[in-house]
């Protein structure tokens, strides 16, 4: 495990765009998963004028890694964020994009695996430990794509998603499960804020456990924590 601490989120920022910039530079087919959400958006800011027009870039595919479906819209919470922070403003072509939806979780697997697997994922942890939509008592570390039930308490906490009406919420999501996110080459998570410091040290320092999911990326071979000072609080003595 990799860890880097830098000064503040913009130094975080940049750090994670040109990680991923150098994974994009190869000459063969690159596969990356990307996460929607509030951290990474300076670093997509900082990524789409290195992306835009690049057309040596077009052996970059993308993925998403989880979705919630929206009743009665085409696109799904993550697809409709990424597109916004990125997709659209980087002008990634629709043929380089491969979502991940409702309708075709159950084949996610063998796909990537067709694909030649997947070089990154760069995801978030929630304050609870979860990454992608592995939450507690949702996955077992063995699952491979999945489909989840969504809780009325979930439903409620997911009605801001869809733009504050619950019954846009639909009862399930799907989320790649931790036996194929560990199936992954590299494994990149940033955090910002004094918010995650807490959960950084349970996650990364602490005993693996299905009750903190993202203990188990502790155990793969090439996994970069990006941090800013505020999120690696809690773990600077222990470096």
């Amino acid at each position: 495990m990799k860890i880097i601490i830098e000064k503040d989120y913009e130094a975080m920022s940049r750090t994670a765009a040109n990680l991923l910039l150098g994974k994009m530079y190869n000459n063969h087919r690159v596969n990356l998963a990307i996460t929607a959400g509030a951290t990474p958006v300076g670093m997509y800011q900082m990524l789409v004028p290195e992306v835009k027009g690049r057309s040596y870039l077009e052996n970059v595919h993308f993925y998403n890694f989880d979705e919630i479906p929206i009743v009665g819209e085409k696109q799904g919470v993550t697809t409709r964020n990424l597109t916004t922070l990125f997709f659209e403003p980087a002008q990634i072509a629709e043929e380089n994009i491969h979502e991940l939806n409702e309708t075709n979780w159950e084949s996610q697997d063998q796909r990537l695996q067709a694909a030649g697997g997947l070089d990154l994922i760069l995801m978030g942890i929630g304050s609870d430990g979860h990454f992608c939509g592995n939450l507690p008592g949702t996955t077992k570390f063995g699952d491979l794509t999945s489909k989840v039930a969504i809780g009325p308490k979930l439903k409620e906490g997911l009605a801001h998603e869809v733009g504050g009406d619950s019954s846009k919420v639909p009862d399930f999501y799907v989320t790649m499960g931790p036996k194929s996110v560990m199936q992954t080459r590299q494994l990149v998570m940033i955090a910002n804020g004094q918010k995650k410091a807490a959960i950084i040290k349970e996650a990364f320092f602490g005993p693996v456990t299905e009750t903190i999911p993202s203990s188990v990326l502790q155990l793969h071979p090439d996994l970069t924590l990006i941090l800013d000072e505020e999120a690696a609080a809690e773990i600077k003595d222990l470096l």
